[in-house]
């Protein structure tokens, strides 16, 4: 007999192993945009409009070319000479690349200037004068559908009003009906303000092309490379064998590094003008009032109800503020993405869902913020209209829960938009959070510190997210299906190289996916080096985020492992001189059947690949996979927060918050961790303190560190994290996906703990962010609170 292998020992699956990539970071070796230097390369700047409507007078760049250093001063009227004006998007819209006849939002790019240094390039941009004519800014989609509202998007043939799209799903003669025999019916108007993603890294890219091949090479800061390559190819005209994208370390993503920015096109258009490498680096203000933003949504609830607490119907309508260009992330076919995942986790019969967007004087927004496709602000509608409804029955919010949850036999289930829900232990995680928190000796102790003036509240947020968009016969982005793909190489020594489509982004690739490797070949995880980002070497995939890591490209790693061993077991049966038949696996290791101690390591067998096949075989031990998924993966999650508030200033803090989280079958526990724990202060940012908003002339609220807020750890609460395990049926290792779990259902707990603790005021809505001075001013008045843009004057 042979000792068998032990996997958490070799870095496989439930190994807790440290990071592979932090050797570099924590060293400050990493590689990021900024840090590429190539010779001869200029710098680039861009100009931003400092309105957010107006129209353009002239623009007067004399004394810019005057500064000494500057190679190029570029305007829109140069670039439309090229056909570079305009580019499409990922929505099948147009966007501006640089303003040509007027600016749409503050901070919209009108020119740029590439010079020897960015400081000279800085200088020559604050030289160029631009005459505005400005124009009535409309900052909200309310405004923007009012008659006689000022057409944004006058250069759109044929475009008379600010509408965006229409959608709708479900069935509404159903739901209707549903309505009709209800016994009470909840409603809830609820706005989930903008975000912003809010990167370490902002967003840049070094744009080289080459005289002499025609060969263009762009360093980006891109979630998506392989995507940006085809839309680059579309927008330059130039053949796509000719681009090559590197992607380096990226300092964050979140969403915010999926689009093709204006500021791309750019530095490309002005490599190929100078012939030089041209480098652009956003700064801050510019990330935050140009770049991809998330959210921005307003819903109009409904809730058909029976007195025991059954829902019996699902109503809501959703107006999106897409800004000045419909540039979303998303599925093709899905124009409010994945909006309609709402109540999955719920056995609701029925429902219809319709929706509208709108154009406004803001950047682009829509993007997928550490979210899958909008379904950030379906789970928080979600949960909030499920709050709202059993106050409204005088029901316990948990039990309002418990009831209408799918149990456990009824999976797989159809929701009512159409999803299948695979798996699932719903019931089991909300028993789990409610037993952590302590959740009937809280009730109690809340009811007796009311008495004593005390203002105590506990939320709860159950919620299911679909990951890993998806099959092809519904996802595409451009058309291109959304597979994903690794290539697996093992050498002569059983070292190993893998390349995958994905794009880490801190998710931790490096280290997981060699984690794969190792569950499915035996090969120590130490042994398989990771390579993601460049197209001239990575297997075509669609990069990563709304949660496609896991699903999607660890799925691929998990295939492409397969075929290996599939391979391997042909050497294998060569060396031991039996029959294939004869051959069983365990971890890497082959041995004959009935005979244990005679076999042959994953090793040998990669020697063997090299050095002593079998005649006929083809050398070596390589292979890809493309993986395009049965279905989308279910991770379930039970969040529950407690909170005070102090009635006299209306500061509230978190008491405890618990985690439940089912997220399949664990790569890494202590990933899994990490990636929860960053969620929900995501998610807490973004109940307490994010405001990304707008005043009556279009300015943004928020564009610097000091305005748009982000938690410090002096300010983010503790959080107590347990865990379910349900494996996913169709994944070929159970695993679900987590990365986005928390930022999507952990709002909503904060936001109930709040909205429970002052219930008794009457008091039914408090917009995020939920502000000590709006939760004051509900106190104070016992009204609603609404963040509709624009914001109230002093």
């Amino acid at each position: 007999m042979t000792d068998t292998l032990d996997e958490v020992r070799i870095g496989g699956l439930g190994a807790s192993r440290k990071r592979a990539e932090d050797a570099r970071f924590i060293r400050g070796r990493g590689t990021y945009v900024d840090d590429v230097v190539l010779p001869g390369m200029l710098h680039m700047e861009i100009l931003r409009s400092p309105l957010a409507h107006a129209r353009i007078v002239s623009i007067d760049t004399s004394a810019a070319w005057a500064v000494p250093g500057v190679r190029l001063v570029l305007t829109g009227e140069m670039a439309a000479r090229r056909n570079l004006a305009w580019m499409p998007t990922l929505s099948y819209d147009t966007q501006a690349v640089l303003a040509t006849d007027k600016v749409r939002f503050q901070g919209q790019e009108v020119a740029c200037v590439v010079a020897d240094d960015p400081y000279i390039a800085r200088d020559a941009v604050e030289a160029i004068v631009v005459e505005y004519e400005a124009l009535p800014p409309v900052v909200n989609p309310k405004q923007a559908m009012e008659p006689g509202a000022p057409v944004i998007r006058d250069d759109k043939e044929g475009q008379t009003d600010n509408l965006t799209y229409r959608w709708d799903v479900g069935d509404a003669a159903a739901t209707e009906r549903a309505f009709a025999e209800a016994d009470t019916v909840s409603t809830l108007s609820l706005h989930y303000p903008r975000s912003h993603p809010s990167p370490l890294e902002p967003c840049g890219s070094i744009a080289d092309f080459d005289v002499a091949t025609g060969k263009l090479t762009i360093y980006m800061t891109s979630q998506a490379p392989h995507i940006i390559r085809s839309a680059v190819a579309l927008v330059a005209e130039l053949p796509e064998h000719m681009i090559r994208v590197i992607s380096p370390d990226l300092g964050g993503g979140f969403g915010n590094k999926v689009p093709v920015y204006p500021g791309y096109v750019c530095s490309i258009l002005c490599s190929i003008l100078t012939g030089k490498p041209v480098k652009w680096v956003e700064d801050r203000s510019g990330n935050l009032t140009s770049t991809g933003f998330g959210r921005d949504m307003y819903l109009d609830g409904e809730l058909a109800l029976r007195r025991d607490g059954k829902i019996l119907g699902v109503r809501m309508h959703v107006t999106t503020d897409q800004g000045a260009f419909f540039a979303d992330a998303q599925p093709s076919k899905f124009k409010v993405g994945l909006l309609h995942s709402a109540f999955a986790c719920y056995d609701v019969p029925v429902g219809h869902i319709s929706a509208h967007g709108a154009y406004t004087n803001k950047a682009p927004g829509g993007v997928a913020y550490r979210c899958s496709f909008r379904v950030t602000e379906a789970m928080y509608f979600q949960e909030r209209m499920i709050q709202a409804a059993a106050d409204d029955l005088g029901m316990d919010q948990a039990e309002f829960r418990r009831i209408n949850l799918l149990p456990d036999d009824a999976f797989p289930a159809r929701t009512p938009f159409g999803f299948l829900v695979d798996s699932g232990q719903y019931g089991k995680c909300l028993q789990l959070g409610l037993d952590a928190i302590g959740y009937q000796d809280f009730v109690a102790e809340q009811a007796a510190a009311r008495e004593r003036g005390r203002l105590l509240g506990i939320g709860i947020s159950t919620m299911t997210e679909p990951l890993g968009a998806g099959n092809s016969r519904e996802y595409d982005i451009l058309g291109i299906k959304m597979f994903d793909s690794a290539e697996l190489r093992v050498h002569p020594t059983g070292k190993a190289m893998l390349r995958t489509g994905a794009r880490s982004q801190g998710q931790g690739h490096e280290t997981t996916w060699a984690q794969i490797v190792a569950h499915e070949l035996g090969l120590p995880a130490d042994d398989v080096v990771v390579e993601e980002g460049d197209t001239d070497t990575a297997p075509y995939g669609m990069g990563t985020y709304a949660s496609r890591s896991t699903p999607v490209a660890g799925a691929a790693v998990s295939m492409v492992s397969r075929k290996i061993r599939a391979k391997a077991r042909k050497l294998a049966a060569h060396l031991l001189e039996v029959s294939e038949e004869d051959v069983e696996w365990e971890l890497g290791r082959f041995h004959v059947r009935g005979a244990p101690g005679r076999g042959v390591t994953i090793q040998e067998c990669a020697a063997a690949a090299y050095t002593n096949m079998p005649d006929g075989m083809e050398p070596g031990l390589e292979g890809n996979a493309y993986y395009d998924p049965p279905n989308l993966t279910w991770p379930f999650a039970c969040y529950i927060a407690t909170v005070e508030i102090d009635p006299e200033t209306g500061v509230w803090d978190v008491l405890r918050f618990v985690a439940v989280d089912d997220c399949g079958v664990r790569i890494n526990p202590m990933i899994v961790e990490g990636q929860i724990m960053g969620g929900l202060t995501e998610a807490y940012a973004m109940a307490s303190m994010q405001f990304q908003t707008y005043d009556g002339d279009g300015n943004v609220v928020g564009a610097n560190f000091m305005d748009y807020l982000l938690p410090t750890a002096w300010e983010t609460p503790g959080f107590e994290l347990h865990e379910v395990v349900t494996p996913c049926p169709h994944h070929p290792i159970g695993a679900k996906g987590v990365g986005e779990c928390a930022t999507v259902g952990g709002p909503a707990a904060f936001a109930n703990a709040v909205l429970n603790a002052i219930r008794h005021t009457g008091v039914r809505n408090i917009d995020m962010p939920l502000l000590p001075d709006r939760v004051w001013e509900a106190l104070r008045t016992g009204q609603d609170y609404s963040g509709t843009p624009p914001v109230k004057g002093d």
